[in-house]
């Protein structure tokens, strides 16, 4: 039954992710005056690489997702079509500055900005999405001035919030931390994720559209729930999914030390000699296959995995109870009940 309820939402996901593309394609930013000589250089060095960049876009959920916020409250989704790009800008801005951060190299199986373009061209080229996070908004003549003011505050929390998270995840590895706890995990991972991936899209849209504070508040708080959901079975297809499918990532978590919940699970329910053989695996930066394989062994033992897979799968529930008895169009919540179910039962 969720695996029906899954498909309705990929269908949706599909079938929006059109419209999104072609509004980002219609409103590439680009030099102010293309006529100058110099604008050739401005290009080259910003406005290509960006467009590059974004049009390399997954599968637009975030996007989407403002689409299916405005559809909640009964409105045409095309008028979250530039909270949508908003959000989309921000999503390449993070992960261009992420893959910097984490020294990445490839993304998208295509190298890393930073790497096909340079490390200072690709810093700029973030902050440059960043500024079309709020320039698209205010070019947008169809948005009241009440309505666009209140969808940047969201939006400027949104960024707030994400960016204490990723505080969180990048100073807990920069400072060897391992005495953390699940709800740590769960703090960081709903500000660094939560937010812009599913709560914030769903609430700007319902926004957006004229949607009631009833309304906003319970798809903020169903993405919530629902986005922390999606970064915990994230994790966990890194750690147990398809190796095939994750190709060179498959198991990266544990090269990269990351503080998921099935390691600090494992880290605070395993004998001590277990726990400490885990604790060196998830510092060592291990490539080594049967490494990789004997950390997942130890998170395994303690019940890590089974622990993670309860707590997505609870989170959904409580992801649904947030739209009960909240006036929503019956199509549009039925995708988002699919959009919970889709979340834990993906496989890539």
């Amino acid at each position: 039954m969720a695996e029906d309820r899954g498909r309705r939402f990929a269908e949706y996901l599909a079938q929006r992710r059109a419209q999104v593309e072609d509004y980002l394609a219609r409103f590439t930013p680009r030099p102010e005056d293309e006529l100058l000589p110099i604008a050739a250089d401005l290009t080259r060095y910003l406005y290509e690489p960006l467009a590059r960049f974004t049009a390399g876009g997954g599968k637009r959920t975030r996007p989407v997702l403002c689409l299916l916020g405005a559809q909640a409250v009964g409105a045409d989704p095309i008028c979250a079509l530039s909270t949508a790009a908003a959000v989309e800008y921000f999503q390449s801005a993070a992960l261009i500055h992420d893959d910097i951060a984490d020294r990445g190299t490839l993304r998208r199986g295509e190298p890393c900005l930073h790497v096909s373009d340079g490390t200072g061209v690709a810093l700029n080229v973030g902050d440059y999405a960043l500024v079309q996070v709020y320039a698209g908004l205010l070019a947008d003549g169809e948005l009241d001035n009440e309505t666009c003011l209140r969808v940047l505050c969201e939006l400027a929390y949104m960024q707030q919030k994400t960016i204490e998270g990723q505080a969180l995840d990048l100073g807990w590895a920069r400072d060897g931390r391992w005495d953390l706890g699940v709800g740590d995990y769960r703090y960081m991972a709903t500000h660094k994720t939560a937010y812009y991936s599913a709560a914030t899209p769903l609430a700007c849209g319902a926004i957006c559209a004229g949607g009631n504070d009833e309304q906003v508040e319970a798809l903020f708080a169903f993405g919530l729930d629902a986005g922390l959901a999606f970064q915990i079975q994230d994790d966990l297809l890194n750690l147990v999914g398809d190796e095939a499918a994750q190709g060179k990532d498959f198991r990266s978590d544990i090269t990269e030390g990351k503080r998921t919940m099935a390691a600090l699970w494992a880290l605070t329910h395993l004998p001590e000699p277990e726990r400490q053989e885990l604790q060196a695996l998830l510092s060592s930066g291990t490539h080594d296959p049967a490494q990789l394989a004997r950390a997942v062994q130890l998170m395994q033992d303690a019940g890590a995995i089974s622990y993670a897979q309860l707590q997505a799968h609870e989170l959904v529930r409580q992801a649904k109870a947030h739209l009960e008895g909240v006036e929503l169009a019956d199509e549009a919540r039925e995708v988002l009940l699919s959009m919970a179910d889709f979340f834990v039962e993906r496989r890539g």
